[in-house]
């Protein structure tokens, strides 16, 4: 793909994207890969310029409506962007999620959170973020029942689970391995207030076309392999 070219395209070219000054990763893919067909209210905590829900958006015609929510108004306008060349629409919010001040609690609350460290991009962009804080506060947005999905580094996965445990269950762990024989990345799912036990998945790899080129869900994707 030529670095001029002004739009690029995700998921076998179903999603969209003007390129800028953040790019979406392959997290953004595989954690709507791995939140899949789902249904009602969104929330996308820390949306940036929209990949994740965007991504969702194809995934499932049951979504009543989507929400972001970023403290980087810049971010937000290449959302807007974004989901009108897919068009999509989005409520964007403006606010840090720390401390948006609501009583809106949704069907289903997704977060890529920005977990790295390092100095902090012109984008204004969340960095250095204290996970746990995050996945708190993200899981006080979410209804009674209601599922938590999010993808992090497999060092800071601990951070989301032992906090996800306090409130959740149902918990299920997929990790995604690189080159290396340990995990890189871990997607994590969870329901509020229920008390199902946690499955840890076989996982798979971080290349996997099927997912990052077919534009399939995990679980789809999972069935097409003959996996349960």
């Amino acid at each position: 793909m030529s670095e001029k070219q002004e739009i690029f395209s995700l998921i076998g070219g179903r999603v969209l994207f003007n390129r800028g000054i953040y790019n979406p990763t392959s997290d953004a893919v595989w954690l709507a890969a791995w939140a899949g067909a789902v249904r009602g209210t969104v929330l996308d905590v820390g949306i940036g310029t929209g990949a994740v829900s965007l991504c969702l958006a194809t995934h499932s015609s049951d979504i009543s409506k989507i929400t972001g929510v970023d403290i980087s108004q810049s971010m937000l306008d290449a959302c807007a962007k974004n989901a009108e060349l897919n068009g999509q629409t989005i409520e964007l919010i403006n606010s840090d999620i720390f401390s948006w001040r609501t009583n809106r609690v949704f069907d289903v609350v997704v977060s890529n959170p920005p977990y790295f460290r390092g100095t902090p991009a012109i984008h204004n962009a969340h960095h250095n973020v204290d996970l746990r804080g995050w996945t708190r506060a993200c899981l006080r947005r979410v209804r009674p029942r209601g599922h938590f999905y999010t993808i992090v580094d497999a060092y800071m996965a601990t951070d989301v689970i032992s906090i996800a445990a306090d409130v959740c269950g149902d918990i299920q762990i997929f990790p995604l391995f690189g080159a290396k024989n340990t995990a890189e990345r871990v997607l994590i799912a969870a329901r509020l207030g229920v008390h199902g036990g946690s499955i840890i998945h076989r996982g798979c790899a971080m290349n996997n076309d099927v997912i990052l080129r077919d534009g399939l869900t995990i679980v789809d994707a999972l069935s097409k392999l003959g996996v349960q």
